[in-house]
C-alpha cells in the first residue's frame, strides 16, 4: 500500500520519488502541450534531470499559467476525462482539473492514507458537513478516501447546526469532517439547548479549510474553543484541488504529513530557490501518478514551513506547518505587513466580536487599508471600546470598523456560486 512507504527509510522515499519524477517527466514530454512548450522554450533535456536537486533547472508553474492555458495542461483526450472538477477561485478565477478514473482511485487512496494518518479505522463512522456537489473535488475525495478505508459515511451537508446535531444523536457517528468555524457554531448550538456535548458518540473531527494551530503547531484560539468545551481529538489536514493530494496530521500533532509516492513538495523563496527546514517558504508541487492534468513545480501561492526531525508516529517523511498566510493576500498596511489568517487569529480570540469579515481595498494613494465588518457581542461604547484597544494592541495599528447586523453578514459570507463562507474580501485592483 502506498501508505507504506512513510515508515521506510528516507533513502528508499527518495528513490522512489527520482523514478517517480523520472517517469513524470517522459509522461510530460509526450503528452502535455503546456510542458512540452515550456520544456522546448526552455531548451530542457528532461531525459538529463534524474534527482530532485535537479528539479530547480526547470521554470515554476503558476496559478496565472494554469488560468490563462487551462486546456494545455491536459494529458489526455476528453473520452478519458472522468470527473471535471475546478478550484474555488480564491486567488483569481477558477480553473477546471480534470480527472482519469485512475486519477480517481489516487484520489481515493490519498484520502484512505490520510484518513489512516489520523487515527481512522474501519469501526469509524464520518458525518461530512462539507459540500459533495459544484466540482468541489474534497467533498469526492473525503467520501471516496473514508469508503476505501470501509468505515460509515453520513452525508450531511454543510451547515445547519440543528439537523447536524439531531444526526449525530440517531445515527452516532465517531468523527467528522467539517470547517472549525461551523464547529463553534454546532457547539454553541447545543450549548444553547442545554444538552451536553460530551456525551455525543464524536470523539475526534478532521478540520479542513481553515487553520487549528498556530506557526509552532500548538492550538490557536479556534482550536482551543472548540477542544475547552469539546473533548475531541482534532485533527488538520491542508491540500488543494491542484495538487489532488493531502497533508494530515497524524495523533502527534506535528504538522501535516507528506505523501513522497504522490507528491514531491518545493518550499521556495522569491528567486524560487529551496529555503531550509523552519523557514518560510512558498508550497511548490510536483504531482506524481496524475494521468489528467499533472503539475510540475506548480507554486500554489501557500506561504508554510517544513519540519524534517523525526515524528513520534514513525513515519519519516517531511511535514508542513499549518498555511502561514497566501502570497496574493498579504496586506501592507500603515507599515505593517500582515496575512488574513493573522486577523482572523485576533477576532476568533475576542469575546466581544461574534463573527467578521475582513475586506481590503485600494485607497486614493495607492495603499492596502482594511476595513473589518463586524457583529459585535453588544452594541456598546464600551464593547466598541475594547474592541479598538485591542486591535490596536495587538496590531499596533486600527483597521477601520464597521458594526453589522447578523443577517447583513452572512449575506456577505454566503454566496449561491461559492462553496465556502467568505471571510476575506479583497477589493485591491477591482
Amino acid at each position: 500500500m502506498i501508505q507504506d512507504i512513510a515508515f521506510q527509510s528516507r533513502e528508499t522515499i527518495r528513490q522512489t520519488q527520482e523514478q517517480k519524477l523520472q517517469q513524470l517527466l517522459a509522461y510530460l514530454q509526450q503528452h502535455s502541450p503546456f510542458y512540452k512548450r515550456l520544456f522546448s522554450d526552455n531548451n530542457i533535456d528532461v531525459t538529463s534531470i534524474r534527482t530532485l536537486e535537479e528539479l530547480t533547472a526547470i521554470p515554476v508553474t503558476t496559478k496565472d499559467d494554469l488560468q490563462k492555458y487551462n486546456d494545455d495542461f491536459l494529458c489526455v483526450e476528453r473520452s478519458k476525462v472522468i470527473e471535471y472538477t475546478s478550484t474555488s477561485g480564491t486567488l483569481g478565477s477558477p480553473v477546471t482539473i480534470a480527472l482519469t478514473d485512475n486519477d480517481l482511485n489516487r484520489l481515493a487512496q490519498n484520502e484512505y492514507n490520510s484518513f489512516v494518518t489520523a487515527g481512522g479505522m474501519p469501526t469509524d463512522i464520518y458525518q461530512l458537513m462539507l459540500t459533495l456537489d459544484r466540482q468541489f473535488m474534497a467533498g469526492i475525495a473525503y467520501y471516496s478516501g473514508i469508503r476505501k478505508m470501509g468505515a460509515g459515511i453520513i452525508r450531511m451537508g454543510p451547515g445547519v447546526p440543528s439537523l447536524q446535531w439531531e444526526t449525530i444523536l440517531r445515527l452516532k457517528p465517531t468523527a467528522i469532517v467539517a470547517v472549525p468555524s461551523f464547529i463553534l457554531k454546532l457547539i454553541d448550538y447545543v450549548k444553547s439547548k442545554g444538552f451536553d456535548i460530551n456525551a455525543s458518540s464524536v470523539k475526534k473531527a478532521i478540520c479542513i479549510g481553515e487553520n487549528i494551530r498556530n506557526q509552532d503547531c500548538s492550538l490557536n484560539v479556534l482550536g482551543q474553543k472548540i477542544t475547552a468545551a469539546w473533548d475531541i481529538r482534532l485533527y488538520s489536514t491542508y491540500a488543494s484541488t491542484e495538487m489532488q493530494t493531502a497533508f494530515t496530521e497524524c495523533s502527534e500533532g506535528r504538522g501535516g504529513h507528506h505523501q513522497p509516492e504522490l507528491i514531491i513538495v518545493e518550499l521556495l523563496d522569491e528567486n524560487n530557490q529551496p529555503v531550509p527546514a523552519n523557514t518560510p517558504g512558498e508550497v511548490t508541487i510536483t504531482t506524481l501518478g496524475i494521468e489528467g492534468m499533472p503539475l510540475l513545480r506548480y507554486k500554489t501561492g501557500d506561504i508554510c514551513l517544513y519540519f524534517d526531525e523525526p515524528c513520534g508516529c514513525g513515519r519519516h517523511t517531511m511535514r508542513l506547518s499549518p498555511i502561514l498566510g497566501r502570497k496574493k493576500q498579504m496586506i501592507k498596511f500603515k507599515g505593517t505587513t500582515l496575512y488574513p489568517s493573522a486577523l482572523f487569529d485576533l477576532l476568533n480570540g475576542m469575546n466581544e466580536i461574534v463573527d467578521y469579515v475582513v475586506e481590503v481595498s485600494t485607497n486614493e494613494v495607492g495603499l492596502d487599508e482594511i476595513l473589518l465588518h463586524l457583529v459585535p457581542a453588544a452594541k456598546t461604547e464600551e464593547n466598541d471600546h475594547k474592541i479598538r484597544a485591542y486591535l490596536q494592541a495587538k496590531l499596533r495599528v486600527t483597521p477601520f470598523v464597521r458594526y453589522a447586523a447578523p443577517e447583513e453578514l452572512i449575506k456577505m459570507q454566503v454566496s449561491e456560486t461559492s462553496r465556502k463562507v467568505t471571510k476575506f474580501i479583497d477589493k485591491r485592483g477591482a
